[in-house]
């Protein structure tokens, strides 16, 4: 399978795909599909990374990602039970061109325009529960209505935006493994020392060439993205490892200086690591 784009496999005629993810990581190659997904997680938890943005993901957890977005869910694997994931993908053309254009639909026109940076949700999370568990057992009929019933739900539900800035362009094949392959190197050597010169090299790119492509493509330097997959790490430790001091989760999360990591903590979240700490 392709990184970048990626084809959601379904019969030609199906509008709509339902999919359950049941794996002990799931797929986690960073990539982008025509389709927009709902997805409830079900049981698991780990980091979802939506183009310049680092996110976590929880049991019971609702996440909307719009069409050709790229992102990567990357679960934490656990020897004693699976990640579960249940998604529905359909464009906006799956019911005819102007389907979404009809009177009937204007009530939906915020999912859209939410779904276009994705988003997850904050309230009416247990009705949206309810309906995904409907569509394990319905037919591609009610799956349609269920749909029908679940995008008024998120147009009107309290969101939190997964991105800032999304870049609309679809990547080419050559442009998906480069972005891939600087995505898997952040995403597995976040908490060791990274030079830019060792991620210019996985991007087989000269170090200049490198800091503009990742600018236009994310809107922000590499080190700020990097900075921030650590900081999200380190809040994490901080709030559910409360045998770690802070100290300790600085140097987990690749922060040799405290200084450093004291100042890009506050840049991020607006209070200190230990400040933090005290939020339960």
């Amino acid at each position: 399978m392709k990184a970048l784009p990626f084809q959601i496999p379904k019969p030609v005629s199906d509008a709509i795909v339902y999919q359950e993810d049941t794996e002990y990581v799931f797929y986690d190659k960073y990539h982008q599909h025509e389709e927009i997904q709902i997805s409830y997680i079900a049981q698991g938890e780990g980091t979802l990374v939506v183009a310049d943005t680092i996110n976590y993901f929880n049991t019971g957890d609702v996440f909307v990602i719009g069409s050709h977005i790229p992102h990567v869910f990357k679960s934490v694997p656990k020897s004693d039970e699976k990640s579960i994931m249940l998604s529905i993908f359909f464009t906006q053309e799956s019911f005819g061109a102007s389907f979404f254009e009809l009177e009937e639909m204007k009530s939906i026109k915020p999912f859209f325009r939410r779904a276009g940076t994705g988003f997850t949700v904050n309230s009416n999370k247990f009705r949206i529960k309810e309906l995904f568990l409907k569509l394990q057992s319905s037919t591609k009929f009610y799956r349609f209505l269920i749909l029908m019933e679940l995008l008024p739900i998120l147009s009107k539900s309290k969101i939190k935006a997964l991105s800032s800035f999304v870049n609309k362009k679809t990547y080419s094949d050559q442009d998906g493994r480069r972005m891939r392959a600087i995505m898997e190197y952040t995403m597995n050597n976040f908490r060791n020392k990274i030079t830019l010169e060792n991620v210019a090299q996985r991007a087989a790119m000269t170090k200049n060439a490198f800091c503009k492509y990742f600018k236009k493509r994310t809107n922000k330097t590499y080190f700020q993205f990097l900075n921030e997959i650590r900081i999200e790490t380190a809040s994490k430790h901080l709030l559910q490892d409360n045998e770690l001091s802070v100290v300790e989760v600085a140097e987990l999360c690749g922060f040799i200086n405290m200084s450093n990591f004291n100042r890009q903590f506050k840049s991020i979240k607006h209070m200190n690591p230990s400040q933090f700490k005290k939020i339960k």
